[in-house]
């Protein structure tokens, strides 16, 4: 009994900081004429209660697609219209059509904030206990110590509840942890309609799509598509047929309305990235200029090339060779693939590659939580517009005291608690005095904390050159994205010599 009171303080730990940092101002307050993400999310409730369903995606007179016009899939549309219901309850004003634009209240504030408490504590919280607590070859003390830290993983934290910006990021990546946590469990239907809840909620979770579909796969292969992986395989598509149709119904009355769906989900116009965003097309522009060199439809096709090429080995191997080991590595690689090599990414997207490097924490500690720190530190840019400098800090410093005394980080980092034992002993092969890999990574690590340390004083302490401007958001984005693409090759080695690993164990024992 006392395992659950402990979980119990754990969450309301996390709830406590989640509620205030929400307490701070948010993205766009008192900016006209936009007002800011906060207004995206009121204006979303607004049209949802106002217009029949055929409008809500379509330019008109009442739905202006250019102020904060709905570009999420069918279900955060729902979601929009269920809280639009009770908002409705409380105070009709927040939902006015037009008269409503810009509304800014401490009590509606209040009820946005609340809406986001109760959606991480009906879907994301109890997933991730859950995920903890069916952790497998731990005590019971590390699993609670585990959910403690991706509870206070900042990053999360700080975009939900403190810049107020795609809030609601917590349902769309708790149905992606239920996924997870079905598929692994065996529990594969179960799994495939919480993954396909999740990509129709919010589209960006297509980052986590292959490694789901290869995972399953490679189950049917598994079991032989002759006998048991042929029936297995016909109800995972039957169940993810069924849920689209599901989400999608009132938008598959007219093709018009499908299209229209699709074009505000994928609006390519945009361009290759958003802002200054840690991958490898905006920090590649500071030396060539892509965007204005290379016309759209390249761009698209190269960014796809890159995209497809640099995850393929991961999914190949996860297809052949399937275990639930294999597929959380397999979402963090996916993942940081789409991040830093898709087309029209926002720096917020790093959100989708934490969460699966969170569920492998217990792991490998030293290295998910050295990506977690540099995954909010990439966003640092964001954050200080919103004037979240604080919150940032202590949210960061409680996050990494947590891991580091929970995991002991430190002493952590042995080839063996790396997992690059079987991927050392191939270097040796050829270099063998090869023996001081533990010892880079360490150098690495250090030199890694203390650039971010010393960029964020730069940034909050300086003023950049007239000629400039952008200049330390840039630096950000740009060791942001160096750590990115160390962090691609590490999880890309963990996975192709992971089943060397598991030979060479099978021989020690």
């Amino acid at each position: 009994m006392e395992k659950w009171y402990l979980m119990a303080i754990v969450v309301l730990l996390g709830l406590t900081v989640r509620w205030t940092v929400s307490l701070n101002s948010y993205s766009g307050a008192g900016k006209p004429p936009m007002f800011g993400d906060y207004e995206a999310q009121r204006h979303w409730q607004e049209i949802t209660f106002n217009l029949p369903v055929k409008q809500w995606y379509f330019n008109s007179s009442d739905n202006n697609l250019q102020y904060w016009g709905l570009d999420y899939p069918p279900l955060t549309a729902y979601h929009s219209l269920l809280c639009a219901y009770v908002a409705k309850f409380i105070n009709p004003d927040w939902i006015a059509l037009h008269s409503s634009r810009g509304y800014e209240s401490q009590a509606h504030k209040l009820f946005m904030r609340t809406t986001v408490l109760i959606a991480d504590l009906l879907i994301y919280i109890p997933a991730v206990v859950l995920y903890c607590w069916c952790l497998k070859e731990i005590s019971t003390k590390k699993k609670i110590a585990h959910a403690l830290c991706i509870l206070l993983y900042p990053g999360l934290i700080l975009i939900d509840y403190g810049h107020f910006q795609n809030i609601y990021n917590s349902v769309s990546l708790g149905f992606a942890l239920w996924g997870v946590l079905g598929v692994s469990c065996d529990w594969d239907l179960l799994g495939s309609l919480a993954f396909c809840l999740a990509i129709n909620y919010k589209q960006m979770e297509l980052y986590h799509s292959l490694p789901f579909f290869c995972f399953l796969l490679g189950k049917c292969f598994k079991k032989g598509l002759k006998g048991k992986g042929f029936v297995l395989l016909i109800k995972l598509a039957c169940t993810v047929v069924a849920s689209f149709i599901l989400c999608w119904l009132p938008f598959f009355t007219e093709r018009e309305q499908t299209q229209q769906v699709l074009r505000r989900l994928f609006p390519v116009d945009r361009g290759l990235f958003e802002d200054k965003v840690a991958n490898i097309w905006c920090s590649f522009s500071i030396f060539l200029k892509i965007k204005d060199i290379l016309p759209h439809h390249i761009q698209i096709i190269i960014s796809f090339c890159f995209t497809f090429l640099s995850l393929l080995p991961a999914c190949i191997k996860l297809t052949l060779q399937p275990s639930p080991k294999g597929f959380r590595f397999t979402l963090v690689s996916c993942a940081l693939s789409f991040f830093l090599f898709s087309f029209q990414v926002h720096e917020k997207s790093i959100l989708l590659v934490s969460l699966p490097v969170c569920l492998v924490l217990s792991e490998i500690p030293f290295m998910s939580t050295w990506f977690l720190l540099v995954s909010t530190f990439s966003m640092l840019p964001l954050l200080l517009k919103d004037e979240l400098l604080m919150p940032s800090v202590v949210t960061t410093m409680a996050f990494f005291i947590a891991c580091a005394i929970s995991f002991s980080i430190f002493e952590k980092t042995s080839e063996e608690e790396l997992q690059l034992k079987s991927f050392s002993i191939s270097v040796r092969k050829y270099l063998p005095c090869f023996k001081f890999f533990p010892r880079i990574i360490q150098y690495l690590f250090l030199i890694s904390v203390i650039t971010m340390v010393l960029l964020t004083l730069i940034t909050i302490t300086l003023e950049p050159p007239q000629k400039l401007p952008d200049l330390f958001s840039v630096l950000i984005c740009f060791v942001s994205c160096l750590n990115f693409l160390f962090f691609l090759v590490y999880f890309n080695i963990i996975i192709m010599w992971d089943s060397k690993n598991r030979r060479n164990q099978k021989k020690i024992n």
